[in-house]
């Protein structure tokens, strides 16, 4: 089962080592880490995406609040919340590709953000099924290079991720 787990943690050297390294001792893999100060400097936000059963995702929960670093944790998964990414994907873009090519950025509401003679550099923004829908339309053969963010999330409403 994937899973979003959202962290504050102390904005300290060697926090993000010790959070991967737990992971990796006990054989967990991290899908997407993204991590960012927040509106307090002595604090960083960082949201992780894993899979695992009820029981690995408890352990790594328990394990993760047990670390001197972390100030708190969330689970967003377990409710209703918000999930986007973001991608950076540069294409060939020539002769008749190149209206096909705008045509779909604009079907998946993304922006060229950079044309360079042969090649677009397209900004896309949303929820991971969608970027991989729109990777799934670009033929491969004119992909140049791919950048994603990894997940950010938030939880929707009156649930949050504070001191």
């Amino acid at each position: 089962m994937r899973r979003i787990i959202s962290i504050l943690v102390e904005n300290e050297p060697g926090a993000l080592s010790r959070i991967a390294g737990l992971f990796s001792a006990r054989g967990y893999n991290i899908e997407s880490l993204t991590v960012a100060p927040t509106e307090d400097d002595s604090l960083s936000r960082m949201t992780i995406v894993t899979h695992g059963s009820e029981q690995i995702i408890e352990q790594i929960t328990k394990q993760l609040n047990k670390l001197i670093d972390v100030v708190r944790l969330l689970d967003l998964t377990e409710g209703r919340h918000i999930e986007r990414e973001l991608l950076l994907l540069k294409v060939i873009a020539t002769g008749p590709d190149r209206e096909e090519i705008k045509r779909l950025v604009d079907i998946f509401r993304g922006r060229i953000i950079d044309v360079d003679g042969e090649t677009y550099t397209i900004e896309l923004t949303g929820p991971g099924d969608k970027l991989n829908a729109f990777l799934d339309t670009i033929p491969s053969s004119g992909i140049v290079e791919v950048v994603r963010s990894g997940v950010s999330g938030i939880a929707r409403g009156e649930r949050a991720l504070k001191i």
